[in-house]
């Protein structure tokens, strides 16, 4: 009785996209005269798992959208145009919206103060971090929103290419999230993201407040440029989400951002001070 409730409830919530790709996968599937066991063996998937998606308890996940369009797709482009929007539908509600702004912008600089920003984090990072949050979530739930947020790195190969720089507070760097061995893995990423050329990565240390500055005060921020050179901010807490636009405000958080920036170490100093905390973590 509660798997069947489960069952409904997630396909009340499969958005319209991914409604629509199991309609269509469906019909293409039933063209070619195969059962959905045929058509998992096809794709490298289960029977029940073609099921899920057809009857919408569990959306195509972002590889079977690509088997899909293999398949099924017959030169149509028409799963792989869906891999994006399917994508933003397993986004939080308060993130839909600046997930589109964030893969399109052509600058992004962000202050991270709790965790590893969502574009950082390694998959174990990230599904220790969503798998341990509070309310708990579903398994399904939980392997949902890391596929989300791992899609998430495509910005770092994009072209034209983005520019990222990040500032994070070095408490992000030592709050050991799912283990030493999972934290050293990513404490590793991290200094290879911060090797790429279009990325900036730089860490506020715990002392920064030493001189009786400490411009990080007001917490997280994340500075967009879209590709029409608008500015806006996006700020997020608890759950809740605010995309500021007026140019007034937007200009006070640039200058503040400005201001963290300065009070952090070098790129070159933060790249070596994430290497040793790297070998830390053992």
């Amino acid at each position: 009785m509660v798997i069947a409730m489960a069952r409904a409830e997630n396909k009340q919530l499969a958005g319209p996209t991914a409604r629509l790709v199991a309609d269509v996968a469906r019909k293409l599937r039933v063209r070619k005269g195969w059962t959905q066991e045929q058509l998992g063996k096809e794709i490298g998937f289960t029977g029940s798992a073609v099921s899920a998606m057809e009857t919408g308890t569990q959306p195509a996940s972002d590889a079977m959208l690509v088997q899909l369009e293999r398949v099924l797709g017959d030169g149509m482009d028409i799963f792989e145009q869906a891999r994006t929007y399917v994508r933003l539908e397993k986004y939080p509600a308060q993130f839909k919206d600046y997930a589109l702004l964030e893969q399109k912008a052509v600058g992004l600089h962000l202050y991270a103060t709790l965790v590893v920003h969502g574009l950082f984090q390694t998959e174990e990072y990230a599904r220790a971090l969503i798998g341990g949050g509070y309310p708990p979530l579903p398994e399904q739930r939980v392997e949902e929103l890391v596929e989300a947020r791992l899609a998430r790195r495509t910005l770092f190969e994009r072209q034209p290419v983005a520019l990222i720089e990040v500032v994070l507070e070095e408490s992000v760097l030592r709050r050991t999230i799912g283990g030493h061995e999972v934290m050293r893995g990513q404490i590793r990423h991290l200094a290879e993201c911060a090797r790429r050329r279009n990325v900036t990565l730089q860490v506020l240390p715990l002392e920064a407040g030493l001189g009786g500055e400490y411009a990080g005060d007001r917490g997280a921020m994340e500075l967009v440029e879209t590709p029409e050179h608008d500015h806006l901010v996006f700020l997020e807490v608890q759950g809740e989400s605010l995309l500021i636009k007026e140019p007034a405000k937007v200009s006070t958080l640039t200058q503040r951002y400005a201001k963290i920036r300065a009070q952090a170490l070098g790129p070159r100093e933060s790249l070596g001070l994430i290497e040793q905390l790297a070998g830390e973590q053992r």
